[in-house]
């Protein structure tokens, strides 16, 4: 396990850039070339729910590191629960961890799943450069195909293992930006293509909770018997607002959540 947040979340950044060629020019048109800080609201990790890969062995790496574990989330028509993890340290990303549960998914991607995470051992879930190892199995297409049709979120994770899903760019924390509408705006005229999904922009300020994403960039992937183009990783953005007591809101919310899932699907 890390033993340093910083060096955590820089080896992840990297992995997350080498998938995500947005994520650099996004970065350019917020103006990080001309030395305007980018903080990090949050990071995203999927998993499964067998062992050893389960949503409590990711979360170690972060209690780890002195994290505490938040909010929990239930996702009824994705199958998934997930949990946030915060640190006292306020300028330290939340971590987001979800994982598909399997059990109430078909016999056909109940035997799939349990065949891909068939040989990891705890060992290798536990070593420091686990979430951002990428894939520890061998897939085929067909696979790949016939657990979309039934998951997007398995297929997701199938194809591209253990990373960041996402980061996400803290709208508090922007120099030249007030409001997520801006940042799509933005993102828009730059040629991206923002999640539409329960409206461009998902919570309000009653939420405490405001946030937007673009779709997931397509990059190739090397399957057993063929490389193809898919969607990889997409980046977010956040603005929180204060609570009653004055301090920020630090959870997510589970219906915009449920729509941000939905960044990385093919079709939209």
């Amino acid at each position: 396990m890390h033993t340093d947040r910083n060096a955590l979340f820089e080896k992840l950044w990297q992995n997350y850039r080498k998938v995500t060629p947005s994520a650099a020019q996004i970065h350019r048109i917020l103006g990080a070339e001309e030395g305007h800080a980018i903080m990090n609201d949050h990071i995203a990790l999927r998993t499964f729910n067998l062992p050893p890969v389960g949503l409590d062995a990711l979360a170690e790496h972060f209690l780890a590191l002195g994290y505490r574990q938040g909010g929990e989330y239930h996702f009824e028509g994705k199958k998934l629960y997930a949990r946030h993890y915060e640190h006292t340290d306020p300028e330290a990303p939340r971590v987001f961890i979800s994982e598909l549960l399997t059990e109430q998914c078909s016999p056909e991607l109940q035997a799939a799943v349990k065949t891909l995470v068939a040989g990891m051992t705890k060992e290798q879930v536990a070593a420091d450069d686990f979430l951002y190892s990428g894939r520890h199995w061998d897939l085929d297409y067909d696979t790949y195909l016939k657990l979309l049709e039934e998951s997007e979120y398995a297929a997701w994770l199938a194809a591209w293992g253990y990373r960041a899903n996402h980061f996400t760019v803290s709208v508090n924390h922007l120099q030249n930006f007030e409001t997520v509408a801006d940042i799509n705006q933005l993102l828009k005229a730059n040629g991206f293509t923002v999640n539409a999904s329960g409206g461009e922009v998902k919570g309000s300020p009653e939420d405490l909770l405001e946030q937007s994403s673009t779709m997931a960039d397509r990059v190739p992937v090397k399957f057993r018997d063929r490389e193809t183009t898919i969607p990889s990783c997409f980046y977010e953005f956040a603005l929180r607002y204060k609570k009653p007591d004055g301090h920020l809101y630090n959870g997510f919310v589970a219906a915009s959540a449920d729509k941000i899932f939905e960044s990385t699907n093919a079709s939209m």
